[in-house]
């Protein structure tokens, strides 16, 4: 039976594990680490990925897939028999993914339909947005069903988490040398947002236990959810901070991936985040605790 696929691209940290038997299709970004090229680490799992960034001093480099890379999976989507696609993008205020998306659907809007959609979020903030829609399209949600509920779920985002390094940013020019120093001398620990879009800072901790308490309580005020999932960056304090996020969301429902090279490159190694869908009283599929 034709239905709706969902395409997005590898910044979700959706890995097959996660998608499942879903109708996702993952369009993976360029990302670079050294002599390491796009073909070397598309080919690697994010462990795979950390563990050759820990071999090595080069910071990895990521850029956008290209509009064909979006065409050829509209295109297949097509060829399945499909009835449309419904395309979840990284926020545009962080890549050109999404611009590079929508050149890619109007090039194929004689042949299939493409909604490409914003998620305004990165990690498994757009993670969950794809896999509360796909979840929808593998029960017969029409091509606008779909593309509501995404519209809907963007809303009920939250992802919060922190840094265990200020290295990365500083060294991919995202913040001043001095302001890195300064952190790194009184192991500051920054807790970061992703607010429309944007990733924003909201607050300094002292030390990293401070840190991960923190996000777990600027979290739980957005609750309860109905999706929760903790990602990290070969965190080696993940099962304390998963104990930690159990408070707010049953342990076996939480989802646990790997955050991928593509966000990882600026973030450095040891982030973890919460990345969460509010249930939303009387909203469709939600659960309230």
């Amino acid at each position: 039976m034709a239905g709706i696929r969902l395409v997005t691209d590898g910044a979700s940290d959706l890995t097959p594990a996660l998608i499942g038997e879903l109708p996702v299709t993952v369009v993976p970004l360029d990302v670079r680490l050294g002599e390491l090229g796009p073909a070397d680490t598309q080919k690697m799992s994010p462990e795979a990925f950390w563990q050759a960034c820990a071999a090595t001093t080069a910071l990895p480099e990521t850029s956008a897939p290209s509009p064909g890379d979006f065409q050829r999976a509209f295109l297949d989507a097509k060829a399945r028999g499909e009835d449309g696609v419904v395309c979840v993008t990284l926020s545009s205020e962080l890549s050109a993914t999404y611009q590079a998306a929508a050149s890619a659907a109007a090039s194929v809007s004689a042949q299939i339909p493409v909604e490409v959609i914003d998620s305004r979020s990165a990690t498994m903030g757009e993670g969950l947005i794809v896999l509360d829609a796909a979840a929808r399209a593998a029960k017969g949600a029409s091509f606008g069903e779909v593309v509501t509920a995404v519209r809907r779920c963007i809303t009920e985002i939250v992802a919060v988490g922190t840094l265990d390094t200020l290295e990365n940013l500083r060294r991919g020019g995202r913040i001043g040398s001095a302001q890195a120093f300064f952190g790194a001398l009184l192991s500051v620990k920054p807790v970061i947002q992703i607010a429309d879009g944007v990733v924003a800072g909201e607050s300094r901790q002292r030390t990293r236990g401070r840190s991960l308490a923190y996000v777990v309580e600027k979290v739980a005020a957005s609750g309860p959810f109905q999706r929760l999932a903790v990602v990290h960056a070969a965190a080696p304090d993940i099962d304390q901070f998963v104990e930690l996020a159990s408070r707010l969301h049953p342990r076996e429902e939480i989802l646990v991936a790997t955050i991928g090279p593509v966000v990882g490159a600026h973030t450095g190694p040891g982030t973890v985040a919460i990345c969460a869908q509010r249930a939303v009283a009387g909203g469709e599929g939600g659960s309230q605790r």
